[in-house]
């Protein structure tokens, strides 16, 4: 289930000092999807803006119109079962100056979770393990990963 509570704590980040993101739920774009927008800053982030219609700053969850499930099988499953999945998908929008005096341009950033299907219940721990370690990662290198959006360096 996504249920986030507001607000937020954010991951390190250079020049921030404990940067954290009040929320409120906003209209999610399907019914399959939950939304939330930023309404306020908290700690210093200085130059960065909270939500506005001009410049969104709004991180959405989608899950799958339809769940997959795995039909019954004998023996291996066949190519089609080994590439089906569910897919899940996190986008966060954040407005960004491309150019100083110009409208706002739309940052995006998107994780995609895509599990095969039957996993969720043949190997749930290895489903977890896989999100655990990749969360962990960006948590821990949320910093560097910064830098390198900006530096461009790895």
């Amino acid at each position: 289930m996504f249920t986030p509570s507001s607000p937020v704590t954010g991951g390190a980040q250079t020049g921030f000092t404990s940067p954290t993101y009040t929320f409120v739920d906003d209209k999610a774009p399907d019914v399959n999807a939950e939304k939330i927008a930023v309404t306020a800053l908290g700690g210093t982030q200085t130059g960065v803006t909270a939500h506005s219609a001009a410049s969104p700053f709004t991180a959405t969850v989608w899950r799958p119109r339809v769940l997959k499930i795995l039909q019954a099988v004998t023996g291996q499953l066949s190519l089609i079962g080994k590439r089906e999945t569910n897919d899940y998908s996190i986008v966060t929008q954040k407005g960004v100056t491309a150019l100083a005096g110009q409208p706002a341009s739309v940052m995006l950033v998107t994780t995609t979770i895509k599990v095969p299907v039957g996993a969720d219940t043949a190997d749930a721990a290895n489903v977890r393990a896989a999100l655990a370690l990749h969360i962990g990662l960006i948590n821990q290198q949320s910093a560097g990963l910064g830098d390198t959006a900006v530096n461009g360096i790895l």
